[in-house]
């Protein structure tokens, strides 16, 4: 079967911590990031977006504003919080944006900082 190639992917250093500690691996976000693209995600507007993962065990939201990549930002488990806050989806919005506007240079600062890590499909 051919699969549908993959829009860059990434995930944040925080998120990526949190994500080891729930035993979500890069190739559950990378189904993930595929499910998404095909509209089964929740879109919050804005660039953001609340995808189930582990079972639906968590929540993640995704940033994908412009297009070009899904940006992991942030893991909750869904027996300690409903949703996220008003607050913090405007938030995320911004980021969405910040993330949309990022430069390919900037990108590659990101990833060399450490900041970004970039998810590998291993399949």
């Amino acid at each position: 079967m051919l699969k549908k190639p993959l829009t860059r992917a990434f995930k944040t250093a925080w998120f990526s911590k949190a994500a080891r500690k729930a035993g979500i691996g890069d190739r559950a976000l990378i189904a993930a990031v595929r499910e998404a693209m095909q509209r089964q995600a929740d879109d919050l507007g804005g660039g953001v977006f609340k995808k189930r993962l582990n079972k639906n065990m968590h929540r993640s939201i995704v940033l994908a504003k412009g297009g070009r990549h899904w940006i992991f930002a942030y893991l909750f488990a869904k027996k300690n919080r409903a949703n996220i806050e008003d607050d913090e989806l405007a938030n995320f919005k911004k980021l969405a944006q910040a993330f949309g506007r990022m430069r390919d240079t900037e990108l590659r600062a990101a990833l060399n900082q450490g900041d970004l890590l970039e998810l590998c499909d291993e399949t």
